[in-house]
């Protein structure tokens, strides 16, 4: 792992022969990412993929949804 600054960090993952891949222990303990927990995977062909948890993205979705509506 090379740390960039307190927040960030770059860190190589393989992708295994089922297509996982195993989130390092840095990025679960600073995302509070647990077992059971659910991830979103989104991706788009020019931007690249994001990994973000659940309940984080139905926050960001709610906040969207209620700034469109004023």
């Amino acid at each position: 792992m090379k740390k960039i600054e307190k927040e960030r960090f770059i860190i190589s993952v393989k992708v295994g022969p089922k297509g996982q891949i195993t989130i390092p222990v840095e990025a679960r303990n600073m995302f509070n990412i647990n077992e059971g927990d659910t991830l979103m995977f989104m991706g788009d062909i020019n931007r690249g993929m994001v990994l973000v948890k659940d309940t984080e993205f139905y926050k960001i979705m709610e906040d969207k949804f209620q700034n469109d509506k004023n």
